[in-house]
């Protein structure tokens, strides 16, 4: 079984930066895919990077340039930046491997 604790959340001015943190508990392999999902109001869940499984990192086009996903084995990072209005979300850690494990999701809001 596989817990995942997200931390590093919060509210944070147009422009500026925020780093997640993701501490997986249980069996961790490095093979798993590890990432990060965003959701905002109204809106569907949506990957937002992940790494592992012996691939390059991913990002969706929307965050390529100022979002890099980081690892170390059972910790996943995610460093923001440059962030925008529409980066507002709750953001879940993800892993998978036979089946997908999920956080509690933590706050990011990003306004003036």
């Amino acid at each position: 079984q596989v817990q995942l604790v997200e931390s590093g959340g919060g509210l944070v001015q147009p422009g500026g930066s925020l780093r997640l943190s993701c501490i997986a508990s249980g069996t961790v392999f490095s093979a798993d895919v590890m990432g990060w999902y965003r959701q905002a109001p109204g809106k569907q869940r949506e990957l937002v990077a992940s790494i592992g499984g012996g691939g390059s990192p991913k990002y969706a086009d929307s965050v390529k340039g100022r979002f890099t996903i980081s690892r170390l084995t059972r910790t996943v990072y995610l460093q923001m930046s440059s962030l925008k209005p529409e980066d507002t979300a709750v953001y879940y850690c993800n892993l998978v491997r036979n089946r997908s494990y999920w956080g509690q999701g933590t706050q990011v809001t990003v306004s003036s």
